[in-house]
This record gives C-alpha cells, structure tokens and sequence, in this order.
C-alpha cells in the first residue's frame, strides 16, 4: 500500500520545492523515501520545521526518533557528493537509519487512529491505539483540603495553591491522553455542588492533600468511579478513614497511598481502559446462540459485540492475495523455531484465514475476534484453523480469541487496554504433586510483553485434538510472575489468581503450549471451576493492583480463586 504526500509548489528562493513524498509498505520492511533536491536543504526553512514536525510525528506514532537526523544527514552526504537521495546511492551506514521492521512500523501506527486495526490490508496487525483527543476520558481532578490557616495537616499556612498547581501539570504532563478537569472542594456542599456540575465525567480523581474537609466522603458516596489519592503527610488520615469506607461499603473507589507518583498514573491507565472499551467492537463468528454474555458486555463494558458467520470468513478468505498469504507464511516458519507437522500448504491456508480475519476486523471496525473454531473446522465450515492468524494479531497488540468465548475476549481486551500485554486462553491443568497449574491450548503469543517487547520462541505444529492444521506452541518465558483471570460481566464478578512460570512442558497430549506455573495455593485454586467454566486467560506480570482498581472502578467484585 502506497501513502503519497502531495507536492509543495513554493518559490524556491524562500524554500527548497519537494517532490511526492512516499511511504512503501514492503513485504519485510518499512521504508520512508523522500524524494528531495539536494541544491538546498533548507536548513532553518519554514520546510524545514514543517518538515521536522511532521517526521516528528511519524517518530511519535512508530518509534522512529532518529528519522529526522537521518534524512538530514542523507540530504547533507547527497550535497557534498552532487548526487540524487535515492537509496541506492546512500552508504549503508546512512541507509539503515531508514530501516524498521513491518511488525515495529505498523504496531507503532496503530495510534493513528482507534478503530481500524492496521493501516494496510494483510499488514501486520497495529497495536491497540491511543485515543484521540475526542476519545480521551474526561476526569475530574478534584483536591480536597480546609483553610490553610486552620492548624491541622500538613500544617497551618500551607500553600495548597501552589501543590495544586505542582499536582496538575505533573498530571498533565505524565497523562497527556487524559483530559483533566480541575477543581477545589473544602466541605460536603461544595463537593456535592462540583459532582452536580460535572454529569459528563468518566471519573474522579481526588488528591486528598488536607484532611478534614468532609468533602471525600460526599464524592465517594455518588457512586460514580473514583480514585482516592493520598498525599503522603498532608490527607492521611482523612484518606485512610474515607477509602476503608468505600470498600467496605462496595462503592466504585479505588485507592492510592504510594510515595511513587507512577503509581497515580498507573491507577488513571483504569479510566483510560474503560474508555477504550466503550469505543470498541467485538467481532463474533458464530453460527449458534451466543448466549447472555454479549448483552452482558455491551451494557457493562459499553463495547459493541458484532455478529457474523463462516460465510462471511469464506467470502474474505476468497479474496485474499495469495502471494501475500505465502509470504506471511514464509514469515512465520522462518521465525519459528520449528515446523512438525504441517506443511507449506496448510501454513499458507492460515495465512490466509489471518489475512480474512484482518479485513473483516477492519471492515467491522473491531479490535477484538473470536471464532467458534472448533464447531466450525469441524463442521467443514472453515477452510483452516484461525490459530496463527490469532497468534500474530495477540502479537500486534489487537485481540483473536479462541472458540467464541466472549467472556475471554472482553477479558483480553481490557486487559491489553490495561497493560498493553497479550493474554491467551488455555484450558488448565492441576497437579497436586508439583503445586503446578499448567496453562494449556493450541494459540499462544510469543510477545508476551507487548508489541514492543522480546520474542521468545515458538514451534508449528498441528492442531492436538484432531492433528489437522496449524498451531502454535510457544516457548514463554520462566521465572515470571503470571496473573490469570476471566470477568463475568453478567454477574459483575472478576476471578483471579496468580502463579510463577516454571517450566514449558512437552507433552504430546492435550494442547501444544503448555505453560506450568507454580501456584500459592493449589488447593484452592481447585474450587472455583464449575462457577467459571474451563476458560482462564493468563497475562504475564504481577498485575495484582491494576486487576483490582479497574475491577473496583467497574463495580466487579473480585473472587481470589489461589
């Protein structure tokens, strides 16, 4: 796909004229080239900071930093040695800079824009976008105190002016896809007054930098989503008594007493999450009743569940280019650790259900696809299981989901929204005589840190139960600290527990990633199943407190299972 930025016809004696600009999304790689005279290179040019700015941009949306300085310093090599800027022509030195994987560009320009899941058709899946400015949650950043010339904490003549003033542009800064409202409450009456004023606010953040103003216990009682903030030796006491009596009295307020401002910002990524989930889609392909759970999600979560069928997957997969099915397919076996069982043909087949799969998510405007793969491959209804193609869409920061399981998918996606991290689905298995939950089914990630992080290594193999397809078993990493959880939006209930990766079992019944975790308390981690069914999905990271706060902001209550 090929994205032209039109010519500037501008006089040449105030600026350098610049011919098309094109970016060509190659089958391996991303390149940027910039057709440009060398006679000028417009330094200190309105172009040139134009320029600057929209390259910039581009550094923002695809990690590319060094673009800028590098297209300069082409244009500078090109003028002393009097020839074109072309690739060919630049030392390697100079043209690596320009270099970037398709997988690197395209997660990155997924903050281009919410709703479409990559910017080019059969393109590795961009990551989970940042909102646009319309989209960002609008929060309400109230602080609470009395008059600084009553004697209490922090002190008498405090300037509370000026930590407000501190607190608000540190907010702004760290949280620039948050839109803050800011404001001041010294009692219940002007609390009540301010939660009036402000129907169309996603949620609360109330810095608690004095103590006995009364007002805390006012917004915490409306009921609307609320962060409690400490400020450590200013609202201690004051926050402590209020948040206790949140919690114990159910009330949507989640907490913050940390010295680490980080810890604010992490807690505010629950407002930014629940955003996100209101603007997203869910696609669903399936041809049986799809149960409570999709009118559960779109009332709780606000997130639209879409239904389509095999048909539709088929008529797509019909359409695909096959070169750039085979190419995904050569990506795949060259990047993997190894092939077993499948052969060329039935990789390119699953390339091509992910090339489907990515235009109908685009065509739906989803972030989220889940499959009732199971009923359909072997009704004969899909041409080749949709396995790979959810490996590389989990990869890219998107969500695909196995088996129609939407209480799964909306799992997965407010938790990729949460921590930017892909999460799979498995099907557990407990032994006793390790302390050992092992997660296991045929799709895995092998970026389980997120679209930019490391991968580990994976192998393709057939699908277990019947050994026809392609698959996945990935090789994750051990030592790591696992959350696993699934919410029920229908009952308003988030199960959880948590374990530490210990071993990538290779066993050749049941699913092929088998990922065993050590538990901390496997005898309790065996009461909860027939509540939740089968399904868990497992996030690599110790995500404890997060898992709380945006379950607490949402009203869910949390079942600790182990």
């Amino acid at each position: 796909m090929i994205f032209v930025f039109s010519a500037l016809n501008l006089p040449h004696a105030k600026v350098a004229r610049l011919r098309s600009r094109t970016i060509r999304l190659h089958d391996s790689l991303a390149l940027v080239t910039l057709s440009l005279p060398i006679e000028n290179p417009f330094e200190g040019s309105f172009i040139h900071t134009a320029l600057g700015a929209f390259l910039k941009s581009l550094a923002f949306v695809c990690e590319w930093e060094h673009s800028f300085t590098f297209s300069t310093e082409r244009m500078e090599y090109a003028k002393r040695e009097g020839t074109s800027m072309t690739r060919d022509r630049i030392p390697a030195k100079l043209a690596g800079g320009f270099r970037v994987s398709r997988r690197e560009f395209l997660a990155g320009c997924g903050a281009c824009a919410l709703c479409g899941p990559a910017l080019a058709r059969g393109a590795a899946s961009a990551a989970v976008a940042s909102p646009t400015a319309d989209d960002r949650p609008k929060v309400g950043l109230i602080f609470t105190h009395i008059s600084p010339q009553e004697e209490t904490w922090p002190y008498k003549g405090y300037d509370y002016e000026a930590r407000k003033a501190e607190l608000t542009a540190r907010l702004r800064k760290e949280c620039p896809n948050i839109e803050f409202v800011p404001a001041t409450a010294q009692s219940p009456d002007e609390a009540k007054t301010l939660l009036a004023a402000s129907p169309d606010v996603d949620g609360y953040l109330v810095y608690v930098i004095g103590i006995w103003s009364g007002a805390v216990e006012a917004i915490a009682a409306s009921g609307r989503p609320t962060i409690l903030v400490d400020d450590l030796y200013a609202g201690s006491g004051e926050f402590l008594i209020q948040y206790a009596a949140a919690r114990r009295q159910g009330l949507k307020v989640a907490g913050v007493s940390s010295s680490r401002f980080e810890d604010v910002v992490e807690a505010l990524k629950c407002f930014e999450c629940m955003k996100k989930l209101r603007s997203s889609v869910i696609l669903d392909v399936i041809e049986r009743d799809p149960g409570e759970q999709a009118k559960a999600i779109q009332e709780v979560f606000g997130t639209k569940v879409r239904q389509t069928s095999a048909v539709e997957v088929n008529e797509a997969f019909a359409k695909v280019d096959i070169a750039e099915a085979k190419k995904w397919a050569e990506r795949w076996m060259s990047e993997g650790r190894a092939v077993v069982e499948p052969s060329r043909q039935e990789i390119e087949k699953s390339a091509q259900i992910y090339l489907a799969m990515h235009d109908l998510m685009e065509r739906h405007h989803a972030q989220a696809v889940t499959i009732d793969c199971l009923t359909l491959f072997y009704g004969g209804k899909l041409p080749a299981y949709p396995c790979l193609g959810f490996f590389q869409l989990n990869n890219d920061g998107l969500v695909g989901a196995c088996e129609a399981d939407l209480e799964s998918t909306a799992t997965m996606l407010l938790m990729t929204y949460l921590t930017g991290r892909p999460g799979y689905i498995s099907d557990p298995v407990i032994d006793t005589s390790k302390n050992q939950i092992i997660y296991a089914h045929c799709v895995a990630p092998s970026k389980v840190f997120g679209p930019s992080g490391p991968a580990n290594p994976y192998d393709i193999r057939s699908h277990a139960e019947d050994r026809k397809g392609a698959a996945v078993r990935s090789l994750m990493p051990l030592g790591e600290m696992t959350t696993t959880l699934k919410f029920n939006p229908a009952r308003r209930e988030v199960v959880v527990h948590q374990a530490k990766t210990v071993e990538n079992i290779d066993e050749d019944k049941a699913c092929r990633t088998k990922l065993a975790a050590e538990a901390k308390d496997i005898d309790k981690l065996m009461t909860e199943w027939d509540r939740w069914g089968w399904h868990r999905v497992t996030f690599y990271g110790d995500l404890k407190r997060p898992v709380e706060n945006v379950s607490v902001l949402l009203g869910f209550k949390v079942t600790w299972e182990g």
